[in-house]
């Protein structure tokens, strides 16, 4: 369970380290704090997107109707370097400025690391006058030497009716030092093959397999007293879709699968609550209030091929796979069921 709470903290850990500056980063204005998140934590909700679209399965066999198994499974998605950073270009902000004059940077996303540190600063202007808040960019898994996205949960199948089984996972809102995340998926898998004539004796099977996914994860920070104001939380929500054609071999203990098939998800991260910020924007306020601030909205879409490996004795198998995708993921598991 504990590696199921870290999904929550790959999205907030920057924010969660660093939250002693989001009252910086809202006076700098909502519009460059909007821009700002975005290019910091897209990466790492693009990268759970596709990591939670893997692992569907391990056989175009179905299971006959009634019989089950259960599998434990973990991922690791790997994070390549062009992840780790994103430009910000001061031409896009209203307001942010670095405070070496730099016109842009690579600075880190939410996998990545400044190093050295970097610091900018909001510079607002009202006629004669000047407003200036400075502080320090955020920091990334990087920089507590974390590389890969891992992720671990349990699933079910069953065959429902000839060729046809049900796919679940299941995790219930755990709430854990302020930190609730769920986890629900289902999947429909349909064996083609069974309806040739002389299907026993075809040496491979081959099906289709249509997934849903979705996560909900939420850190209410309400009682750190980081930034005055009240029920104060980021929540992330996160749907995929996987459409996949499967094929796998059909020997008694070891048997070979892949398949090739089409991601897509979409992701809401929202900064939800009220924040009363000093200074800023606008100039002059003793305190500005901001409601639900803002929000940071992901798509993805691609192609995804699987190739693996299952062994399996009697009741109990084994299975590891790589997945190519956008970001690519290796997975390990072991299951039971008759």
């Amino acid at each position: 369970m504990k590696i199921h709470l870290f999904v929550l903290a790959i999205f907030v850990s920057g924010f969660v380290s660093a939250q002693e500056n989001l009252e910086d980063l809202l006076a700098a204005g909502i519009e460059d704090a909007q821009r700002f998140s975005a290019g910091y934590i897209s990466p790492a909700t693009e990268g759970m997107m596709y990591n939670l679209s893997n692992s569907w399965a391990q056989s175009a066999e179905v299971k006959k109707p009634l019989k089950f198994e259960i599998s434990i499974i973990g991922n690791a998605t790997f994070v390549n370097d062009d992840r780790k950073t994103f430009t910000l270009n001061t031409a896009d902000y209203n307001n942010l400025q670095f405070r070496d004059g730099s016109a842009s940077k690579d600075v880190a996303t939410a996998f990545g690391e400044n190093n050295p540190d970097i610091i900018v600063f909001a510079e607002v202007r009202d006629g004669p006058f000047t407003d200036e808040v400075e502080f320090q960019l955020p920091q990334g898994l990087a920089s507590v030497n974390v590389n890969v996205l891992p992720t671990a949960f349990l699933q079910g199948r069953i065959g429902v009716f000839k060729a046809t089984e049900v796919k679940l996972r299941y995790f219930p809102k755990v709430e854990r030092e302020d930190v609730r995340t769920g986890l629900f998926g289902v999947g429909l898998q349909h064996e083609f093959t069974q309806w040739l004539p002389a299907e026993k004796a075809f040496p491979v099977a081959i099906s289709g397999l249509i997934t849903y996914n979705n996560l909900n994860a939420n850190y209410d920070f309400t009682d750190d007293d980081v930034i005055d104001g009240e029920n104060q939380q980021f929540d992330l929500n996160m749907d995929t879709w996987v459409f996949q054609v499967h094929a796998s071999t059909k020997l008694p203990i070891v048997n070979f699968y892949g398949g090739l098939g089409y991601v897509t998800g979409k992701s809401d991260f929202d900064v939800l609550g009220t924040y009363r910020v000093r200074g800023g924007i606008p100039l002059f306020e003793t305190t500005n209030e901001f409601t639900d601030p803002f929000s940071v909205e992901n798509k993805i879409s691609g192609v995804r091929a699987t190739v693996g490996a299952k062994l399996q004795l009697g009741f109990f198998g084994l299975h590891a796979d790589y997945n190519i995708s956008e970001y690519s993921t290796v997975t390990v598991g072991t299951h039971f069921g008759i």
